[in-house]
């Protein structure tokens, strides 16, 4: 009910209007004067209810908490919603079979543990989708510029991860470490990696992937430690930092998704060694970027300006970085 919240930024901020409040007319055109002015405004862990009819004309979201909604009650209650403009968002989703429930009934959006505290993949193999391989494939045949072939690479963690093993594998280039996936593709050379994504391509166990929120995590925090370092002063004037920090972002989910220790991938990959310091210590540049993402993950924004702090990065283009990653990673998923 205070002016005081005018002065925050209408397009970054979503107005939650919690489910213990008392629906008076008071709240309504005030609600109403919020969304002429720009807001967006959102009802949480909400169950429907009559009394809120001129709410629901008012409203951008409607957060649909599966606690306290029975699975089985669901698709009636999506029912009421139907009516009106308002998206939903299903919270507390915890498994992925609430995840493809949600989706089937409709829900626009999504949160809860089953993407930020996942299962594990019970599997030391790390698989691949054949239609990556099968677009990596094309591209390598069709001579593109490597720019285009990094670019798949980098939305693939798995894949990467295979690449930096292949190279690992080439005992000539054991002695030299590995400074980006730029740097793994021409030490590896087009005809030997077209060979090596033939066998995977033949090798893979399906035709296709299940889709893991995971990879999406990743390809952003590899986006924005990307972003950030043009910001960071011990990074702007680095050729190899852009790659090498999207390299710790993208790799740094990787025990999470296939079940396989960050020392063992140490072990395993010849990684320069601020690169191995940022993953495995989150020490260093590279290792307070990485914190820095995970912090914003967990909405720790005291941390978050801290290290912000540390890095001698301006607050102000955090929410610029986190859009850049943001639009990279679903511009990589098309």
């Amino acid at each position: 009910m205070s002016d005081v919240l005018e002065i925050l930024p209408k397009d970054q901020v979503v107005l939650e209007l919690l489910e213990n409040m008392e629906v008076t007319p008071q709240l309504i055109a005030r609600c109403r004067e919020l969304k002429e002015a720009g807001f967006f405004l959102a009802l949480d862990d909400h169950q429907f209810a009559p009394e809120y009819e001129e709410l629901y004309q008012l409203v951008d979201l409607v957060k649909v908490d599966l606690m306290l909604t029975p699975a089985d009650s669901l698709a009636s209650v999506l029912a009421h919603y139907r009516t009106y403009s308002f998206k939903l968002l299903a919270e507390k989703v915890e498994t992925l079979q609430e995840f493809n429930q949600c989706m089937e009934l409709g829900f626009d959006f999504f949160q809860g543990y089953y993407f930020a505290r996942p299962a594990l993949i019970e599997k030391k193999k790390v698989d691949e989708s054949s239609t990556t391989l099968l677009r990596l494939m094309r591209l390598l045949s069709d001579d593109v510029e490597i720019t285009e072939i990094e670019k798949t690479f980098r939305s693939s963690p798995g894949l990467t991860y295979k690449l930096l093993l292949l190279v690992n594998s080439v005992s000539l280039l054991g002695l030299q470490k590995i400074q980006s996936v730029r740097h793994a593709i021409t030490m590896l050379g087009r005809t030997q990696m077209k060979r090596w994504v033939q066998l995977t391509l033949f090798a893979a166990s399906s035709g296709s992937a299940t889709d893991n929120p995971l990879v999406d995590m990743a390809a952003v925090r590899g986006g924005l430690m990307e972003h950030l370092t043009s910001q960071c002063p011990q990074t702007k004037d680095r050729y190899e930092a852009p790659e090498q920090a999207f390299m710790v972002g993208i790799l740094s989910l990787l025990e999470t998704l296939y079940d396989i220790s960050m020392d063992s991938i140490a072990n395993e990959l010849n990684l320069s060694e601020e690169v191995q310091l940022g993953l495995i210590k989150r020490e260093g540049v590279y290792g307070k970027m990485l914190s820095l993402a995970i912090a914003l993950e967990h909405m720790d924004f005291s941390l978050a300006v801290d290290l912000l702090d540390d890095l001698q990065i301006d607050h102000h283009i955090l929410i610029e970085a986190q859009m850049t990653a943001y639009n990279w990673q679903n511009q990589a998923n098309v």
